[in-house]
């Protein structure tokens, strides 16, 4: 006879508390990265400049930063962009989402590293899809709680949590440090980025989240009506430099 082992406790987990409508929802933080490398066009040069153009002249981007570029720009003058928003469409529908995409609205991003983060903060609600537009400068997409990194380069596809810390460094590294981005190095990364609904009921099977986690808590921690991620119960934050959990 086999016996079911008991269910892991809630607060043995992080768990994702975000605002659905008028009422805050809880949900597990998955620990599933979905990635693949597709196969986008090259920038031409004159896109690329103009995108250096507008890092130097308005972003004046520091190490870690991540900031929002011109989309309309770029989609005006680029011939082949189209063809990356399809390879994405081709790929999330491949995965068992179709349609994912069109409701989400769409940025293009530049990054100079990323220092250890989660986003769990104001976007609870979603998953964040990233198609990265660069060549290969050395870096990796750092995923420490899971110990899994993926390698940046033209048509790196990405769809992962917003809860699950993450930060952009040095190939093989596992701290952010800002040497890595001192002056003189071409360590920019140029992405388009997408905001998933997690309360999609396909995009939260792929991910394995589970919902309403909360509701089996007895008694409800006093954070349990705020945004954020709990660990164990209790408001958490991570170490920008190593990307671990700190209360």
């Amino acid at each position: 006879m086999s016996l079911t082992p008991p269910p892991r406790a809630i607060e043995d987990c992080l768990t994702s508390h975000f605002r659905s409508g008028d009422r805050i929802r809880s949900r597990s933080v998955s620990d599933t990265v979905l990635s693949a490398v597709l196969d986008v066009p090259v920038p031409p040069p004159r896109i690329v400049a103009d995108w250096d153009r507008e890092i130097a002249s308005r972003l004046f981007l520091d190490p870690g930063d991540v900031e929002p570029m011109p989309l309309a720009r770029t989609r005006a003058r680029w011939q082949d962009y189209p063809r990356c928003v399809q390879a994405m469409r081709e790929w999330t529908h491949a995965l068992g989402l179709p349609g994912i995409l069109d409701g989400s609205e769409m940025a293009l991003m530049a990054c100079r590293g990323a220092r250890y983060h989660h986003d769990g903060a104001h976007y609870g609600d979603k998953a964040f899809c990233n198609l990265f537009l660069s060549e290969d400068k050395g870096l990796d997409v750092h995923f420490p709680a899971m110990g899994r990194r993926i390698p940046l380069t033209r048509g790196t596809a990405l769809i992962f949590d917003t809860g699950q810390p993450h930060g952009v460094v040095r190939r093989g590294g596992d701290a952010f440090d800002m040497a890595d981005f001192a002056s003189g190095r071409d360590a920019t990364q140029l992405f388009l980025s997408w905001e998933l609904p997690v309360e999609d009921a396909d995009l939260g099977s792929a991910l394995g989240i589970v919902f309403d986690l909360i509701s089996r808590l007895s008694p409800l921690p006093a954070s349990a009506d705020e945004e954020g991620i709990l660990l164990n119960g209790e408001p958490a934050l991570v170490c920008p430099d190593s990307g671990l959990w700190r209360r």
